[in-house]
C-alpha cells in the first residue's frame, strides 16, 4: 500500500473498550425489569427496539442510554420507574460515565508507528462531550493530526470530512470495528474500509457487508494494521 495515506481510526470498540460497560449494565438493568411474563431474551429485544428508535432523536453515549433504560421500563411495566429504581437506572449510566478508557492491546504502540507513514485522524461519532472526555482521558490525542466527533457516521459524512481534510478520498482509509458505521458507509463514499472486528460489538452496529469489497480490509487485531500500512 502506498505511503502518506489518511487513516480515519474509529474510538470505541476499536482504540478502547466501551459496549462491555453498556453490557455490563444491561445485564443489572435485566435483573432489575424482572417480568413475570416476558423472558429475559425478549426484555432484551423490547430494549434494543427502544434504543434503535431513540438514537435516531437522541443519539449515542450514556445520556441517551439512560433515557432508554427509561422508556424501555415504561414500555414493559406500563408505568414510570420507581424511585429506588430510578435511582438504579441513573447510577448504571454515571458508572458508564466515569469508566476510565482501557486501551484494546497494541493500540498506542500500533498508532506511534502509523503516525510516522501517514495521517492520522481520530473519527468518532457520539455525544460530543462524553466522546471528547473519552479521547482526554485515553491520552491518545497527541497520536493524531485531528479529532473529529459527529452525531452519526454516514456516507454524507464521510465525503465532508475528506472535503475537510483535503485528503485523496482513493487514499483514505476508515478502521473501525462497526460494519454500520465504519465500512459500509465508507465503502460508499469510496474511501478503502479496514475491518478490526471486536467480539463485543454492539448489535445495533452489526450490518453485512456490501456484496463489492475491492477496498475492504479485515485484519485480526488492531496491531496487524502495521503489516498493512
Amino acid at each position: 500500500m502506498r505511503v502518506d495515506q489518511c487513516l480515519l481510526v474509529d474510538g470505541d470498540d476499536t482504540l478502547w473498550e466501551n459496549n462491555i460497560y453498556f453490557e455490563r449494565a444491561i445485564e443489572e438493568f435485566l435483573d432489575l425489569l424482572a417480568h413475570a411474563s416476558l423472558s429475559r431474551t425478549e426484555l432484551r429485544q423490547v430494549l434494543d427496539d427502544v434504543e434503535r428508535e431513540n438514537c435516531q432523536v437522541y443519539g449515542y453515549g450514556a445520556k441517551s442510554f439512560v433515557r432508554s433504560l427509561h422508556d424501555c421500563y415504561e414500555r414493559v411495566h406500563e408505568m414510570r420507574a420507581t424511585e429506588d429504581h430510578g435511582r438504579a437506572i441513573a447510577e448504571l449510566g454515571e458508572r458508564i460515565l466515569r469508566q476510565e478508557p482501557v486501551l484494546i492491546a497494541g493500540v498506542e504502540e500500533t498508532l506511534t508507528g502509523l503516525r510516522t507513514r501517514h495521517r492520522l485522524v481520530l473519527l468518532t461519532k457520539g455525544d460530543h462531550e462524553e466522546q471528547a472526555a473519552k479521547v482526554e482521558r485515553s491520552r491518545l490525542g497527541p497520536l493524531f493530526e485531528r479529532i473529529v466527533i459527529v452525531p452519526e457516521k454516514t456516507v454524507e459524512t464521510y465525503a465532508t470530512v475528506v472535503e475537510d481534510l483535503k485528503a485523496d478520498t482513493a487514499r483514505t482509509w476508515m478502521i473501525g470495528n462497526s460494519p454500520k458505521s465504519d465500512i459500509v458507509p465508507a465503502l460508499a463514499a469510496g474511501l478503502g474500509a479496514v475491518y478490526v472486528p471486536h467480539p463485543d460489538t454492539w448489535v445495533l452496529e452489526h450490518h453485512p457487508f456490501p456484496e463489492t469489497t475491492e477496498r475492504l480490509l479485515q485484519v485480526d487485531r488492531f496491531t496487524d494494521l502495521a503489516e498493512h500500512f
